[in-house]
């Protein structure tokens, strides 16, 4: 598993004004990495990270939407991942940590740990590209790939 600060490093290495949402699972790990506190939005409310997000990269297509969101926050919304795909905002990046707990309420298991096949969620949702990465070396050098390709990408 990678390191949440370790991820969000590696991606705000390649900010271009990106407008950076976290959901309670990042919230406390982005402020550290923070770069421009104008263009991050803090969500600080379980399951609504996707939902948010869209919004954002509707209202902004100039603008590039990056989401920090966790497993325990999407699998309460997952009907978001339809809709999300349903719309196609083609600057939306959401990264999902999945990390099979409910990180900020005691690390409670999320239904379906080690079970839940998220790219093949996102692939079924309709997402434009899937990516999943399990180590940081790979993140590093898969990261311009996936910035570079048309969304909504779904990061694992």
């Amino acid at each position: 598993m990678i390191a949440m600060r370790d991820a969000m490093r590696a991606v705000q290495q390649h900010d271009k004004g990106d407008v950076v949402l976290t959901t309670e699972t990042g919230i406390w790990a982005w402020e550290d990495v923070l770069k421009d506190e104008d263009l991050h939005l803090p969500i600080p409310s379980m399951s609504k990270g996707s939902s948010v997000a869209l919004g954002v990269g509707l209202a902004h297509p100039d603008r590039r939407v990056v989401l920090w969101d966790g497993d325990g926050g999407l699998l309460m919304n997952l009907g978001s991942m339809v809709t999300v795909s349903n719309k196609a905002p083609t600057n939306l990046y959401p990264f999902l940590f999945d990390n099979g707990v409910y990180a900020v309420t005691g690390g409670q298991p999320v239904p379906g740990r080690g079970r839940a096949d998220w790219e093949e969620m996102a692939k079924g949702a309709g997402y434009a590209a899937v990516f999943s990465f399990d180590n940081l070396e790979d993140l590093t050098t898969g990261i311009d790939q996936v910035l570079a390709t048309q969304g909504p990408v779904f990061i694992h």
